[in-house]
């Protein structure tokens, strides 16, 4: 090989490994960029708990050159409980990205227990608090003062519900099939999907129906708390009915779940959330009947 040749060969060689150089650089980038989305998803989740605790204390009627808030403002406590489903939105996301990407890390887990508190803490109860206020302004000081502790035991709970599952998670789906004590979302869910319920009920006439509703707000609030920190497990639905080959049975069932959320999604949200939560105990009573009627050996 002559010298010219090595030349244009050593030339060839060196373009080589610039264009390779660069395809790692920028396979790099895409990389973080990809990193970058699962903490994104749950300042999003953050961002929507606020939102929702925003909108909730909104004063009703108030007219404005905006027309986006004028909207809000009519419909202030509806559009704070959709911005708490916004938020479980973003948590179910988070979530599959981090696994997505391989990157789970301990400032992700962090960080998103505090966005849920944030988002299925604080903006539940406030909602709650608020809608109740709206109903119920000529309370006397002692019951009024009790609903306002029921608000600050459910945050409460919601904390230690979160600090718990910080200190003993662990990594990768095959350890979340169930989750010990009410999970936040489920626990905030339950609440926004009940106000849309009230809300719903006010809005169509029914204003005995509606007012009863927010007289059963309190309790909801404080059951779903206590279940919160209790030792109760409640299934993951995701993890552990919708994944790997199904009957056709259940597939006709979500369906069916599919469509009334079209046709009905206030009443289709709050029942299906009631039924979630209510499932936890009726199983623990169900295991404890069971043990009991179980003949003694020996």
């Amino acid at each position: 090989m002559s010298l010219d040749e090595l030349a244009d060969f050593s030339e060839e060689q060196l373009r080589e490994h610039r264009r390779r150089r660069m395809i790692r650089r920028g396979r790099r980038a895409y990389i973080r960029s990809v990193y970058f989305l699962p903490s994104l998803a749950t300042l999003g989740n953050a961002i929507c708990g606020f939102g929702a605790m925003y909108v909730a204390a909104l004063e009703s009627g108030v007219r404005g050159p905006d027309r986006l808030t004028n909207l809000f403002s009519q419909h202030a406590y509806s559009v704070a409980a959709y911005l708490i489903f916004l938020a479980m939105v973003f948590d179910a996301l988070d979530g599959r990205l981090a696994r997505f990407t391989r990157h789970t890390t301990d400032f992700g887990g962090q960080l998103d227990s505090l966005a849920d508190v944030l988002s299925f803490g604080a903006a539940p109860a406030f909602l709650a608090l608020q809608v109740f206020k709206t109903h119920h302004l000529e309370l006397v000081t002692p019951i009024s003062r009790l609903i306002w502790a029921i608000g600050a035991l459910y945050v409460s709970c919601a904390a230690m519900r979160l600090a718990r599952f910080n200190v003993s998670n662990e990594h990768g789906e095959q350890h979340h099939f169930s989750f010990l004590g009410l999970p936040s979302p489920g626990a905030g869910g339950v609440v926004a999907a009940f106000v849309l319920m009230q809300q719903d009920l006010m809005h169509n006439g029914l204003e005995w129906l509606s007012g009863a509703c927010v007289w059963m707000l309190p309790a909801l609030v404080l059951a779903a708390g206590l279940l919160m920190v209790s030792n109760i497990r409640y299934p993951h639905l995701v993890n552990r009915y919708m994944r790997g080959r199904r009957s056709i049975g259940r597939l006709v069932l979500v369906l069916v779940l599919l469509l009334l959320l079209v046709v009905w999604h206030q009443y289709t949200l709050g029942i299906s959330m009631l039924i979630y939560v209510a499932w936890g105990p009726a199983l623990w009573a169900y295991a404890r009947m069971r043990v009991r009627g179980e003949p003694h050996v020996g």
